[in-house]
């Protein structure tokens, strides 16, 4: 599969040069012929931001291209007022993938200095009688002080490395305390999971499991569940707790049993209407970083989930890939924002970002190791 993945890299090169040269604002989703900015009427609205840093800093990795690198420290320095917001849930994918990646990449430790301060302001959102970390704010209609979600467990690779670099227990110790709030409250006996938790904010107890981005409150959203497998792979790499191990392995299996033909998932994994419905290449990609991530700490399984991340990065690349883009694209089509918000169908920044991802760890781990500080496990994947 090397040269499958070698042009799948060149394309997505390619789209991120012209993607560079046509962008004036943050992108989230392509359709209609362009990127579509994110809605900012709340500071939330940045979460997808980091996204498009990532992969310019990637793209530069490859490349050692000035033009590259110009335009991701240009893009990363726009985020840097998000380090003192309590605005956002989503710190660690706007500052992980932007300024941690940088410092990594470039040998300038400077950049790490706003990552530090923002994984602190994310601590912010910790409730200690529920030991859960705040997603959202108040709407103007409800308080919503109480929930959590899946999507949180890709922040905490943030606290992790803030405590490695600055010896703040504090910071890792809420995300550990975090990770084992969603796997009692999000996690479900099957391995799959849900959404949205909410709890008390006074006393701390569960008080129902919600589903706003999936089917129906009992069903799997395709990218929570692909969220929750990189995020717990994640957290047992960072504390050895066999939980967390366990967890992420259920997750792998559950998706491993509900994948379809082509490997590429539909938007939730319960929808009543497959095959008639709608897929998610942006669960794809970020199913194949999180398995690779597992494969990484999980000696005994894995050969078998490298080889599955590799069936379904070849998926992509054959099935999904946008390849006669003679101007700004996205890499992938078939991304799916929010079905029963009507956004899918069309290209999506992040499910760009974990694509790239994916194929830097099969073709040059060394850019992968470097980036991530992820050892690639891939000898057991299948030629």
């Amino acid at each position: 599969m090397t040269a499958v993945f070698d042009d799948a890299l060149k394309q997505s090169i390619k789209s991120i040069r012209h993607n560079l040269d046509a962008l004036e604002e943050f992108p989230e989703s392509f359709k209609n012929g362009a990127w579509q900015p994110i809605e900012k009427e709340r500071a939330a609205g940045h979460w997808v931001d980091g996204f498009w840093t990532g992969l310019l800093w990637l793209a530069y990795a490859h490349t050692n291209d000035s033009l590259l690198r110009m335009g991701a420290e240009h893009w990363t320095n726009r985020l840097a007022h998000m380090k003192t917001s309590t605005g956002t849930h989503d710190l660690g994918f706007i500052f992980y993938l932007s300024h941690v990646i940088a410092g990594r990449l470039t040998g300038d430790c400077a950049w790490y200095e706003n990552a530090i301060e923002a994984a602190r302001t994310l601590t912010a959102r910790f409730n200690p009688r529920g030991e859960y970390l705040q997603a959202w704010d108040d709407d103007g209609i409800r308080k919503w002080a109480g929930r959590t979600n899946i999507d949180l467990m890709m922040n905490l690779a943030l606290l992790y490395w803030a405590t490695d670099l600055t010896g703040d227990a504090a910071l890792a110790d809420i995300a550990t305390q975090h990770a084992r709030t969603s796997r009692l409250a999000l996690v479900r006996g099957d391995g799959s999971t849900a959404h949205v938790a909410d709890f008390d904010p006074d006393s701390g107890l569960l008080i129902r499991r919600e589903q706003y981005q999936g089917y129906s409150h009992d069903s799997c959203w395709s990218r929570g569940q692909a969220w929750a497998l990189y995020g717990f792979a994640t957290c047992y790499r960072h504390t050895g707790i066999p939980a967390f191990l366990t967890t992420a392995q259920a997750l792998a299996e559950f998706t491993a049993r509900h994948l379809p033909d082509d490997l590429v998932p539909y938007w939730d994994y319960n929808s009543p209407h497959i095959p008639s419905t709608y897929r998610d290449s942006s669960a794809a990609a970020v199913t194949v970083c999180g398995l690779l991530e597992l494969a990484a700490v999980d000696n005994e399984g894995a050969s078998r989930w490298a080889s599955l991340a590799q069936r379904i990065l070849t998926s992509l690349c054959e099935n999904y890939l946008i390849r006669d883009a003679s101007g700004p694209s996205s890499i992938l089509r078939d991304g799916a924002r929010s079905v029963p918000a009507n956004l899918m169908e069309h290209g999506l920044i992040y499910g760009d970002y974990y694509f790239l991802e994916a194929l830097t760890a099969f073709t040059r781990p060394d850019i992968y190791q470097r980036a991530l500080a992820v050892d690639s496990v891939l000898s057991g994947a299948s030629e």
